[in-house]
């Protein structure tokens, strides 16, 4: 069989440009589509404008399906890219990254069922205020699931900075970011569990962290990829692609 060996660099700007689009739709279906469905503490509020905003929400579970496909294909551009550097990391990354997309499709079931119940396809025997609360009741659901895959948010992060900066390749800066970018995470997952009252307060002091990770080695994998001689030294150990 003939082999194909592919640039590390067209790796690392393929990853870039996933990891660019992953974002994007993560900020479209995590706070753009919340922020115009959800009114907080208002049940009948939150139904109202669920309902009167039916494709916007629609489009946030068909956003999250995308997003997911584009994960998978990120995961697997970074382990090609880092195995080289170090294989155990590199699956232990691909794995705490994973396990959350089956995570997602869960929670979008969650979306339907409680859309189902506001229009009231289901559960036509409850009157209007019981199908309100039992529709918030699946959002709230759906949003502690979302705090929760947060700690797996910033495991993954954590193997990656470490390959990041062990890999010669990408400035070590990058990893290090990516590294405190993992710790903010977990640290603001953990405090939405234990104290509810100062999530936005400890969300507020985690973004400029979560800016100077994710959206620094996006950019940098965007535009450079991978520079120096120790680019050029991977390139031949990068596995080969099967024709």
């Amino acid at each position: 069989m003939e082999k194909k060996y592919v640039s590390p660099k067209r790796i690392a700007r393929l990853a870039g440009l996933l990891y660019l689009l992953w974002i994007i739709t993560g900020l479209y279906g995590l706070m753009y589509v919340p922020s115009q469905t959800i009114v907080k503490g208002d049940t009948v509020a939150t139904a109202n404008k669920i309902l009167a905003n039916e494709f916007l929400f629609r489009s946030g579970i068909i956003n999250d399906l995308i997003s997911i496909t584009i994960g998978i294909f990120l995961i697997m551009a970074l382990y090609r890219l880092l195995k080289q550097v170090n294989e155990y990391q590199a699956k232990f990354m691909f794995a705490l990254l994973f396990v959350t997309f089956p995570v997602v499709f869960i929670m979008d079931a969650f979306n339907i069922a409680s859309l189902m119940i506001l229009k009231g396809e289901v559960l036509k025997t409850f009157d209007l205020s019981q199908r309100q609360e039992v529709a918030m009741f699946l959002f709230k659901i759906n949003n502690y699931g979302s705090v929760t895959l947060e700690l797996f948010w910033g495991l993954w992060l954590i193997p990656f900075g470490q390959l990041v900066y062990k890999s010669g390749f990408i400035p070590r800066i990058l990893g290090v970011f990516l590294v405190v970018n993992g710790i903010t995470y977990i640290i603001h997952c953990c405090a939405s569990l234990l104290f509810p009252d100062y999530q936005n307060i400890v969300r507020q002091m985690a973004t400029p962290f979560w800016v100077l990770g994710e959206v620094v080695i996006t950019l940098w994998l965007l535009i450079w990829g991978v520079k120096g001689s120790k680019g050029k030294e991977i390139a031949s150990k990068i596995s080969a692609v099967r024709l």
